[in-house]
């Protein structure tokens, strides 16, 4: 609906509230003084604070309604009431929060042997990926979802082994012929750029923290080698996918940032007008730009019959009408679209 997501900022600030809330109350000096004696009135609104109030203000926020994901938020406003309020306030409503505690540890269960599932089925899945014709961002997506049913940690866990692969795998592959979206930009100096002051950066200030604060400059550590990591995965994950089409579908990725299977048949229109191209993108407006020094306007915008899915980062997905371009051979590319 409209104005749940309108009203996205009212859910988010609701569940901080519910949070900091219970904690202030609980796990500070100035709310443990204001609890009466008699605090079981209290720590009763806390229980329908975090199993109700915040499951549902989540759900808003999210937007995404399932029962499945009501259960696990449920189950998880049991654990952190369990973690925020004192274990002797919390004893007459012990078996309620331990049966949230039983129901996340069943799901976590689940999500385990999903992992499992993945890891058996693997070498079928490499299998597959090296006899598809797709490129590989799409053909592993593909080849997962044939043995392992769609669930966000395990597109989490696929969005993290395709970095690792295109990081420390591909680079002896050789780059196949295509389509292309970097080669005209300056998104190669770019990334070397950002991979070179991560470095710089680390190198720098690391020593120097790490006497100050230990734990920061460990943390900070680990972020910068997988931001490195990631960078070079991203680069080569462009290299090495440039546009795909075949007879029935164009697809379409930056890198490891977003990707789309566009079908010929569900394109509308494509709009090449410089006064249209140059207006600001609506939100059901998705770019396949690469970011460059100065001001980048799109090639021509693709208007789709039905919206279609574009994943991004981790898996998480979202659908979009239009889809704006700019290659290094929009006259090839546009003309390749049209022949349907």
């Amino acid at each position: 609906m409209s104005w749940i997501e309108k009203s996205k900022p009212i859910w988010l600030i609701l569940v901080l509230f519910v949070l900091s809330g219970n904690y202030m109350l609980y796990q500070t000096s100035l709310g443990i003084n204001l609890l009466p004696d008699e605090a079981q009135a209290v720590v009763l609104g806390s229980l329908l604070d975090l199993m109700i109030c915040f499951p549902l203000f989540m759900i808003l926020y999210r937007n995404k309604f399932s029962l499945k994901a009501l259960i696990a938020l449920v189950a998880f406003g049991c654990i952190l009431l369990r973690l925020i309020v004192p274990t002797e306030l919390l004893a007459p409503y012990a078996m309620i929060t331990w049966s949230g505690i039983v129901v996340e540890g069943c799901l976590v269960l689940v999500e385990c042997l999903l992992i499992v599932t993945l890891l058996r089925y693997m070498p079928k899945i490499i299998h597959d990926v090296k006899e598809n014709q797709l490129p590989t961002l799409f053909a592993f997506s593909q080849a997962v979802g044939k043995y392992v049913k769609q669930h966000p940690i395990i597109q989490v866990i696929c969005s993290e082994m395709l970095v690792l692969y295109y990081a420390f795998g591909s680079w002896r592959q050789a780059v196949p012929k295509g389509l292309t979206l970097y080669k005209k930009s300056n998104y190669m100096a770019f990334q070397i750029m950002i991979i070179h002051a991560i470095i710089v950066e680390t190198i720098g200030i690391h020593y120097w923290l790490h006497t100050k604060a230990p734990i920061v400059s460990i943390v900070l550590l680990i972020f910068n080698i997988y931001s490195v990591i990631f960078f070079l995965a991203d680069l080569q994950a462009m290299r090495l996918n440039p546009i795909f089409i075949d007879k029935k579908s164009m697809y379409l990725s930056l890198g490891l940032i977003k990707r789309a299977k566009i079908d010929l048949d569900n394109i509308a229109a494509i709009i090449d007008d410089p006064e249209l191209l140059a207006q600001k993108r609506s939100k059901e407006t998705i770019d396949f730009i690469l970011r460059d020094f100065e001001s980048v306007q799109p090639d021509f915008i693709v208007q789709l019959k039905q919206p279609v899915t574009v994943t991004f980062m981790i898996g998480i997905e979202k659908k979009y009408q239009y889809i704006a371009i700019k290659s290094d051979h929009p006259t090839e590319l546009k003309a390749a679209l049209t022949k349907v």
